[in-house]
């Protein structure tokens, strides 16, 4: 159901201008029953001038009144047809203007990462242009080499869960079409939350156990053997002789 303009603010005039029941106007404007007391009692949207809905063009008098005869009657906002098409309207995400340099990062990381992704599933994910991420895939993009992939999810771009519905169509999508997928490829496929819950990386054999530090080279016992032992006395044991034969010639 379609909601009025400036809805707290209706609500305020209809509680001050009408004698409809808290239920009518909470179904109308959106609110809880008990925020509509609130406001009734002053306790909510205190300073909030009201909104009406009448000279806004959102109710008429005759919708009114037929509810305050019938408190079983609910509200209906009249038709603007300026309105017309608004909740159907597709395209690209907006992106605030303090996230937007950080766009042709995001989609680079969708092309590098995941590849399987469209072009209008990119396009949709971080809002861009189609011809933005051509170029992107091309490395023709005039600030290619200033550019990192960064995961748009990190960057507030989309929503992780956004991007594993994203990654799980495109899985499904390649597996009705029948195309070839690698090892690799499968993993990129993989969404977050199955990867959380996958298993450690496979651990070596138990027949093979020990042998991690297993080496060609001999082991350091027998390099210890070759090595000669060195005492104090080899070191400091000098040679006898010449000495005492020189004084007596010297005599």
């Amino acid at each position: 159901m379609a909601l009025p303009i400036m809805a707290k603010a209706t609500a305020v005039w209809l509680v001050d201008n009408t004698t409809l029941s808290f239920k009518q106007i909470a179904d109308f404007c959106g609110l809880h029953e008990l925020e509509v007391n609130g406001i009734a009692d002053g306790e909510v949207a205190q300073g909030i001038k009201g909104f009406d809905p009448i000279a806004n063009n959102q109710l008429t008098q005759a919708e009114i009144d037929m509810a305050e005869n019938n408190p079983r009657h609910k509200l209906k906002l009249k038709h603007n047809p300026a309105a017309d098409g608004e909740e159907k309207r597709r395209g690209p995400r907006y992106t605030p203007l303090s996230k937007r340099q950080d766009r042709p990062a995001a989609i680079l990381w969708l092309v590098k990462f995941h590849p399987e992704l469209s072009d209008g599933q990119i396009s949709k994910l971080v809002g861009t242009t189609k011809p933005t991420i051509q170029a992107l895939r091309d490395r023709t993009h005039w600030n290619i080499a200033n550019i990192a992939p960064i995961d748009p999810v990190a960057l507030g771009l989309c929503k992780q869960l956004e991007l594993d519905k994203a990654v799980a169509k495109a899985a499904a999508k390649a597996a009705k079409d029948g195309t070839a997928i690698s090892d690799e490829e499968r993993l990129k496929l993989v969404s977050t939350e199955q990867s959380l819950q996958m298993d450690d990386e496979p651990r070596l054999p138990s027949n093979m156990s020990g042998l991690e530090t297993f080496s060609l080279s001999g082991s350091d016992e027998d390099e210890k053997k070759d090595d000669p032992v060195m005492d104090a006395d080899s070191l400091f044991n000098l040679p006898k002789g010449g000495g005492e034969d020189d004084d007596e010639d010297d005599a």
